[in-house]
């Protein structure tokens, strides 16, 4: 494959894709003559990997370089060390990769512009000033790919759906990864070294991400059907919102 398609397999633009290249994060392509580069789908999986450690684990690119190399981190994970914790895992927004122009993605999503800046406004997403123009953290960039994906599926405004509609999931998203994080820390505190629990944080978190969306799968399919039997009235929006439930 060339690397337009590379990109539409992936969802990572070009330009990170040279990035992993040049730190031989990924296989150098085939290349039949010098001018030619051809991708398999080991780079497909190569790519995913590396975005799954920098979306994920929040892994920065000398992190992920330095495990594939094989080395380590040494320490136990107490309070105190969340630090290095946080470096290995890189919770901090904006450290997966270069950033990636919102004109980039006007091509395959025309609102690209429109849905980041009203992402941005309920604070789900942060727009970055380049000299480029606006842009968006590669995890950023994916949140509007998705929106533009729902809205080919038809959750546009001819159903008055819009990003707006997302704000309750800014309170559920830390409400849960509040509870996660002090849960987590309370049980590795003293018993694990550092590079042991960024590898359990790294299966985890895929893990309990398709978990919990079986659960709200289940859920939906259940309050559809209470709705349709005139069984359920109220909207979550008048519910108790999770940063009002007990912890």
């Amino acid at each position: 494959m060339k690397m337009r398609e590379l990109e539409d397999r992936t969802g990572v633009h070009r330009e990170t894709i040279r990035v992993y290249l040049r730190e031989g994060l990924i296989p150098a392509p085939e290349r039949p003559r010098k001018t030619v580069a051809d991708y398999g789908e080991e780079h497909v999986q190569a790519i995913l990997s590396v975005r799954r450690l920098q979306r994920e684990n929040r892994l920065t690119l000398a992190q992920i370089k330095a495990i594939i190399g094989g080395e380590g981190t040494e320490g136990r994970v107490e309070a105190s060390a969340f630090d290095q914790l946080e470096q290995l895992v890189a919770h901090r927004v904006g450290v997966d990769g270069p950033p990636v122009t919102i004109a980039s993605l006007l091509e395959r999503y025309p609102h690209a512009t429109e849905d980041a800046r009203t992402l941005a406004k309920i604070g789900i997403l942060d727009i970055i000033e380049t000299d480029q123009g606006e842009a968006l953290s590669i995890t950023c960039a994916q949140l509007v790919r998705i929106w533009g994906d729902m809205r080919k599926a038809g959750f546009d405004q001819r159903l008055d759906y819009t990003p707006d509609i997302l704000g309750f999931y800014t309170e559920a998203a830390d409400f849960v990864g509040r509870w996660e994080a002090s849960t987590f820390m309370e049980r590795v505190d003293g018993h694990i070294d550092v590079a042991e629990a960024a590898t359990m944080v790294e299966h985890a978190l895929p893990l309990m991400l398709d978990f919990f969306g079986l659960m709200r799968q289940r859920a939906f399919f259940r309050h559809v059907d209470a709705i349709r039997a005139g069984k359920e009235t109220d909207r979550p929006d008048e519910m108790v919102k999770p940063s009002s439930a007990q912890h």
